[in-house]
């Protein structure tokens, strides 16, 4: 692995999740092509992106999933202004909205590892070292990708963040949903990712505090660039969607 592989990180704000989905597949095509063309140690090749962002509130279903841990109608869904989307990730399903940090790294594996299992496991340090960061302890459970707290005086173990990735030539996309100040409520018209003998939590939870999706992006920006080795460069709103528009030529409207 590289020590300074080439990574641009942009922070598109609250983006709605189709769109989202269409950017990443031609992210993940453009990286795929160029890997192609040129080869993976080409000094050519594009850098890897992490997108960085909030949706509105969505639920989405991954591949191998039960369409029956949707426990609500679509009429309740329209109530709240939520949509439901079934995707090609691995995992079930799953909630996003406002409050959560949503990350989706389109990584080249082949410049790193091209080890899944160990891309999951390093997905999941880097929440559990920015959850550290604010005396939190995020753990592993066997058999279940993510990261929970507990179980401690509080309880049984709960979910604070869910991941699901898919991997096409060892290019990745879809990426972890990390509950920061996201409303727990909402996952009660799910199963969360099929697990119905756990709960959810977020961080402002477990801290009692007032943190904040913009308080914790800096940690986890940092340890995404000290567990991958990589040089990062971050882009903003506007000038990150003009970034992404010229690597992709897709426009990325803020919901």
């Amino acid at each position: 692995m590289s020590a300074s592989e080439p990574l641009v990180v942009c922070h598109l704000g609250r983006v709605a999740y189709e769109p989202t989905w269409t950017l990443q597949e031609n992210i993940q095509e453009r990286l795929i092509a160029a890997k192609r063309s040129s080869g993976a140690d080409s000094p050519s090749r594009p850098p890897h992106v992490l997108l960085l962002l909030e949706h509105p509130p969505v639920y989405t279903l991954g591949k191998s999933g039960d369409a029956d841990n949707l426990l609500v109608s679509d009429d309740t869904l329209d109530a709240m202004g939520a949509t439901f989307h079934r995707i090609g990730r691995g995992g079930d399903i799953t909630y996003h909205g406002p409050g959560q940090l949503v990350g989706y790294p389109l990584f080249d594996l082949d410049r790193f590892f091209t080890d899944l299992g160990r891309y999951l496991r390093t997905l999941e340090e880097l929440i559990i070292r920015t959850c550290a960061e604010y005396d939190v302890t995020g753990t592993r459970v066997d058999g279940r990708t993510g990261v929970w707290v507990g179980p401690d005086d509080r309880g049984l173990e709960r979910k604070i963040c869910a991941m699901g990735v898919r991997c096409s030539r060892w290019v990745t996309m879809h990426g972890f949903a990390f509950n920061v100040t996201t409303n727990l409520d909402h996952f009660d018209h799910i199963v969360p990712c099929g697990i119905d003998d756990r709960g959810v939590t977020s961080l402002a939870k477990e801290t009692e505090g007032s943190t904040t999706v913009d308080e914790v992006r800096p940690s986890l920006v940092r340890h995404v660039a000290d567990l991958f080795g990589a040089d990062v460069t971050e882009r903003w709103g506007k000038d990150a969607r003009t970034v992404l528009r010229e690597m992709v030529g897709i426009q990325v409207v803020p919901a």
